[in-house]
C-alpha cells in the first residue's frame, strides 16, 4: 500500500508484480479492492498497479466538484509518476470512461487499453435513432440520483446495484465490505452525475487514438452497453471485441480466471 500526490490530491495505490505496467481504473461506488481476484494472474507477467480514484475509499477527498476529466488527468499523472508509461489501462464502467478519456488526451503514455462495458449513454443521446435507449438509462440514473440528494446512500447504492449494474436482487448477493464501501462511496457518484461531462465521450478526439484497443461486454448486460461500444469500434483504428458469457457489468469479479485470460495476452503485446 502506497501513496502518491498527483494534481493536487493523494491518491491510495496498490502495486505488485514485475514487467510491463497494468493499470487497474475502477467504477463508480467502488475502489481499487474491486480488482483482488485478478491483480494475482496479472501480476506473475507484469507490474500492475490498483487505486482508489480522488474522492473514493483511501483516497482524499477535495470535498470540490469533481470532472471525469479530473479523473482522467489523475491516471496519467499516476502513470508518469510511477513511471509505468507506455501502459496498458483496463477499465470498468466508468473506469472504462476514464480510461478513454485518457486515450483522447494523452496516448503518448499508453501501449494500448481494455474497457468494459462504458456507461457512455451521452454519445447515445446525440443519436436520434439511439436517443430512446440512452433515455431510458438516464431515467434508471434519476431514480437513484434522487435518493443520493436525500441522502439515501444505502437505498441510492442497492437500487444502483439492483436496476443498473447488476440486475434485481444482486444487492443482497453482494459480499457485506462491497456493500459497505458502496454506501460510504456513495456521495461520489452524485458527484460523478453533476459533472456535464461524465456519461459523454469526445468521439471525434477518440478517432485519433492508434493502439490496440479490447472492447468487452457481457451477454447478460444492458443492451445499452454494447450500442455504446458499437460507436467506439467504429471510431477506433485498432478495436477488437470478446463478449462474456453470463458474467454480467463486472468480469473481473464474477469470472476472474476468465478475465484475465482474456486481457493479459492484449496487455503483453
Amino acid at each position: 500500500m502506497a501513496e502518491i500526490r498527483v494534481n493536487g490530491v493523494s491518491l491510495h495505490y496498490e502495486a505488485r508484480g514485475e514487467g510491463p505496467g497494468v493499470v487497474l481504473v475502477h467504477g463508480s461506488w467502488s475502489d481499487g479492492d474491486t480488482w483482488a481476484h485478478v491483480v494475482p494472474g496479472l501480476a506473475e507477467s507484469a507490474t500492475v498497479v490498483s487505486y482508489d480514484r480522488r474522492g473514493h475509499s483511501r483516497s482524499e477527498d477535495l470535498l470540490t466538484q469533481g470532472s471525469v476529466h479530473e479523473d482522467a488527468a489523475d491516471l496519467a499523472g499516476l502513470i508518469e509518476g510511477l513511471g509505468l508509461a507506455p501502459a496498458f489501462v483496463c477499465g470498468d464502467s466508468y473506469g472504462a470512461l476514464v480510461t478513454l478519456r485518457l486515450a483522447t488526451a494523452r496516448p503518448d503514455l499508453l501501449r494500448g487499453i481494455a474497457v468494459h462495458e462504458p456507461p457512455g449513454s451521452g454519445v447515445l443521446l446525440a443519436d436520434p435513432d439511439l436517443r430512446p435507449i440512452g433515455t431510458a438509462f438516464a431515467d434508471r440514473i434519476a431514480a437513484v440520483r434522487e435518493l443520493l440528494e436525500q441522502a439515501e446512500s444505502a437505498a441510492a447504492a442497492e437500487l444502483y446495484v439492483d436496476t443498473l449494474a447488476f440486475g434485481p436482487g444482486a444487492w443482497s448477493q453482494l459480499p457485506a465490505p462491497v456493500r459497505h464501501t458502496y454506501i460510504r462511496n456513495a456521495p461520489t457518484y452524485l458527484d460523478e452525475l453533476r459533472d456535464p461531462d461524465a456519461l459523454d465521450l469526445d468521439l471525434t478526439g477518440l478517432a485519433r487514438y492508434g493502439d490496440p484497443a479490447l472492447l468487452t461486454q457481457s451477454d447478460d448486460s444492458a443492451p445499452m452497453f454494447g450500442e455504446v461500444l458499437d460507436l467506439i469500434d467504429l471510431t477506433l483504428a485498432k478495436a477488437e471485441r470478446h463478449l462474456y458469457e453470463g458474467a454480467g457489468h463486472a468480469p473481473h469479479l464474477s469470472q476472474p480466471e476468465e478475465w484475465v485470460r482474456v486481457v493479459l495476452p492484449r496487455a503483453l503485446l
